[in-house]
């Protein structure tokens, strides 16, 4: 098959609900990160998070939606597809054709509503309105439902990988002749599942996260949603093109539940499998946005996979610190960044830095900057070893 091209894009997160507001945020180095106002916890004047400071009443009206059972992971789902075909220029036609996939990813899906479910659960007959709402995959099935899609639609959920392996399956599916154009990308909204669980693992900073940087307390939780529309050579001839996904990788090093080896192998693996697929050297990558969690396993196994592959590393910074990990988006979000990078070349600074880690000395690239960019690579790397490098091209390339 052809090569596969970027048509379209859209996305919400704590910097914006558009993706000009989001490329005006990260341009100023805007931090999305704050306290939280929109959302319940016992944990909202101590645990900072990348919030969307738009409620759900809010969302709604923006999208004339008046289903019941909605729940937030799906309406910010809505939001960011409703950007990225307009973007595209998808119409019915194209939307209702067999020929264009949809897939999606999430972690938590309607388990956002965590309190909801927790309460149907214990019931012993009926339940709320959000019953059929709480799988990983209802989010999609609610695309799927809107915009009458009746190509190949599927949900992946691989942690923090997850929407960069909806892209990768999409980008698949187009290489196979199985589809012509894949929307692809992921949605999460913020819940007490994530917040409680993933303090449990004692990994959320009670600041503003710090990735790459010597004295980094963890990561902040965010929420948002992105997509992408990818189209196959042919299809996507007419129309502007942010970029190529011209190499795609997924790894999994199966070290640890949580967390990653320290050497990296699997992230190592996942962008040198990337450049192959590319047909690219290390040399060609001219940025790179870093998964960058700012925990101290990730960033520091991260580190040391890239000095491995690359002589000496490119640039590099963690969006991460503007928006908060976004969980299932963050993949998909991330993506869109670096096709940012590509099309208006710039690149983005990494915030909170002050201090490089002393095992490995690297640091991000900490004001924003134009560029010389044709090739830009995108890590994911999730729960379970699970990790994903992708790399984008300029269409010249």
């Amino acid at each position: 098959m052809g090569r596969i091209f970027v048509t379209g894009i859209g996305v919400i997160s704590a910097l914006g609900d558009s993706v000009s507001s989001n490329r005006e945020a990260l341009k100023s180095g805007k931090c999305g990160i704050s306290l939280l106002e929109m959302f319940s916890s016992k944990y909202s004047g101590q645990l900072p998070c990348g919030e969307i400071k738009t409620d759900n009443a809010r969302l709604r009206d923006r999208l004339g939606e008046t289903r019941r059972g909605i729940t937030r992971t799906s309406l910010l789902a809505l939001h960011a597809f409703k950007e990225a075909i307009a973007d595209a220029l998808l119409g019915p036609a194209e939307l209702e054709s067999q020929d264009t996939a949809l897939i999606g990813a999430s972690t938590v899906g309607g388990m956002c509503l965590t309190d909801e479910l927790y309460h149907d659960a214990t019931k012993d007959s009926g339940g709320s309105e959000y019953l059929s709402s709480y799988d990983c995959s209802s989010a999609f099935l609610d695309l799927q439902q809107v915009y009458k899609l009746n190509g190949i639609i599927d949900t992946i959920n691989t942690a923090c990988s997850s929407s960069a392996n909806a892209i990768l399956h999409g980008a698949r599916l187009i290489r196979h002749g199985l589809a012509k154009r894949a929307i692809v990308g992921g949605a999460d909204g913020l819940a007490k599942f994530t917040i409680n669980g993933f303090n449990a693992l004692r990994i959320l900073s009670n600041e503003p996260c710090a990735p790459f940087d010597q004295n980094r307390k963890g990561l902040n939780l965010g929420e948002g949603g992105a997509f992408l529309v990818l189209e196959e050579e042919s299809v996507a001839a007419s129309k502007k093109s942010y970029a190529e996904i011209s190499g795609y990788c997924n790894t999994n090093d199966s070290f640890h539940p949580s967390s990653l080896s320290e050497t990296g192998e699997g992230p190592f693996l996942a962008m040198k499998g990337a450049l192959a697929s590319a047909g690219l050297e290390p040399s060609a990558i001219g940025f790179i946005n870093a998964h960058g969690t700012g925990t101290e396993n990730n960033d520091e196994a991260e580190s040391r996979a890239m000095l491995r592959l690359f002589s000496p590393p490119p640039k590099f910074a963690s969006t991460k610190s503007n928006t908060g990990h976004t969980l299932g988006a963050s993949g998909a979000m991330e993506a869109i960044y670096s096709l940012l990078n590509l099309r208006y070349q710039e690149i983005y600074p990494s915030l909170h830095f002050s201090e490089p880690i002393q095992s490995t000395g690297l640091k991000p690239v900490l004001h924003y900057q134009p560029a010389d960019l044709q090739h830009v690579m995108s890590n994911s790397f999730g729960f379970g070893g699970n990790c994903t490098s992708l790399i984008f091209s300029t269409p010249a390339s």
